[in-house]
């Protein structure tokens, strides 16, 4: 029988991309909130999550068997950071890396696209995030023609058996598209220039991106339809409203984590003979 869930909602069913499903982000509504309200029960649903989160992490941790890698995408100002910050609040620190993938180096163009992403893939008993990722080679790649067309085209299923080979040695891997619309996408570029705080955070490039939003679009869309499969999947979360977006990250992540079902190891027989004086 299927766990219920505390606010009757599978975020899993609900946002998951279903291996050989086309996807049209037009239709995925940014601001969907799944009919809930940001009120005092899902306040305190995201604070059992966390709590949850945080003991599964230090099990998993103690456990020594799998990884989990967790891959976050979205368009500027999507808020992955924001995610990071949200849904990790609180879990120790010793058991989590976060990686984000800037433009390559010299060194790095000099390998195949994938080298950089293998070396920052989780060891075991890790957490490892993903702020941007290997798509991005499907990605801005493509959108800025930086590769012929023949080249990125077949990196979809490099990608496929990359994430096939990761799984089969045991890593656990969630993708999460934050999907806002351009008119979210708008409001926070003026947050950003009209809050002092937030200035650092703007960069001129970030409005010629905003003029490729069709490209990109039609870049993820096809990066998720062809690289959701039954051992990573991607997840498009309507992220126009934090709150949301926070609470179905967190809800995946701790579902999965449930489901390999982690336990502290038993002590070694020989150190349970031990008596400290």
């Amino acid at each position: 029988m299927k766990e219920q869930q505390p606010l009757g909602i599978s975020f899993h069913e609900r946002h998951i991309v279903h291996p050989g499903a086309s996807v049209d982000l037009g239709k995925v509504d940014a601001g969907d909130k799944a009919g809930l309200k940001k009120n005092d029960q899902v306040e305190e649903e995201m604070d059992r999550l966390r709590a949850e989160l945080d003991d599964l992490q230090e099990r998993f941790y103690a456990w020594d068997k799998r990884s989990l890698l967790i891959v976050l995408q979205a368009m500027d100002t999507g808020g992955k950071d924001g995610t990071i910050e949200a849904v990790m609040h609180g879990v120790n620190p010793q058991g989590v890396n976060v990686t984000s993938f800037k433009t390559p180096t010299a060194e790095e163009l000099a390998h195949d696209f994938l080298w950089r992403v293998h070396k920052a893939a989780p060891a075991r008993r890790m957490i490892g995030i993903f702020n941007r990722s290997h798509y991005e080679d499907v990605l801005v790649v493509r959108v800025h023609n930086l590769v012929p067309e023949e080249v990125w085209r077949q990196r979809y299923d490099q990608i496929n058996h990359f994430e096939r080979l990761l799984t089969d040695c045991g890593t656990v891997i969630l993708k999460f598209y934050l999907h806002i619309s351009k008119d979210e996408q708008a409001k926070r570029l003026q947050e950003r220039l009209d809050d002092p705080k937030k200035h650092w955070k703007f960069a001129a490039g970030d409005l010629k991106e905003r003029e490729l939003w069709d490209d990109y679009t039609a870049a993820y869309q096809e990066a998720l339809a062809r690289c959701s499969t039954e051992g990573a999947p991607w997840y498009v979360i309507p992220a126009n409203h934090n709150w949301y977006r926070n609470l179905a990250v967190t809800s995946i992540i701790v579902e999965a984590l449930k489901k390999l079902n982690p336990v502290y190891p038993p002590l070694d027989p020989s150190i349970g003979k031990i008596v400290i004086s």
